[in-house]
């Protein structure tokens, strides 16, 4: 019997705000959709619709976008703490302009990762 990998042990998934409220609103597929990104980003890998969310400076915040009948959904994490994983923000996209996230989601995403930054140096703090 060949070598087996080790399954990864996922990181914790914590929910900032409403976060989890919001993503168990959106319709079935779009729950799992989001969900596998999620769990993907526990075990230290990306899911193929998460792409890094503009003006965080690089992959440390992403986002899963997912349409489902005719509505875009959009949940946002950030990967950027090495010992747990943080959904910041889970919305459905409510502008038929463009695809940029709209300011005030964007500012949402601001003040809940600060929230995510300051528990998590509560959690883990550096020895």
């Amino acid at each position: 019997m060949p070598d087996e990998e080790p399954k990864p042990i996922p990181k914790p998934l914590r929910w900032i705000g409403s976060s989890q409220e919001d993503l168990r609103a959106f319709p079935g597929p779009v729950r799992r959709e989001a969900g596998f990104a999620l769990y993907l980003a526990q075990i230290g890998k990306k899911a193929p619709k998460a792409k890094p969310l503009k003006g965080f400076g690089g992959a440390g915040v992403l986002e899963v976008i997912a349409d489902h009948d005719g509505n875009a959904y959009r949940a946002v994490y950030a990967v950027k703490f090495a010992e747990v994983v943080y959904v910041l923000h889970a919305f459905q996209k409510k502008s038929t302009k463009g695809i940029a996230t709209p300011k005030a989601d964007i500012q949402l995403v601001k003040r809940r990762l600060r929230q995510a930054a300051d528990e998590h140096r509560r959690l883990y703090p550096r020895k």
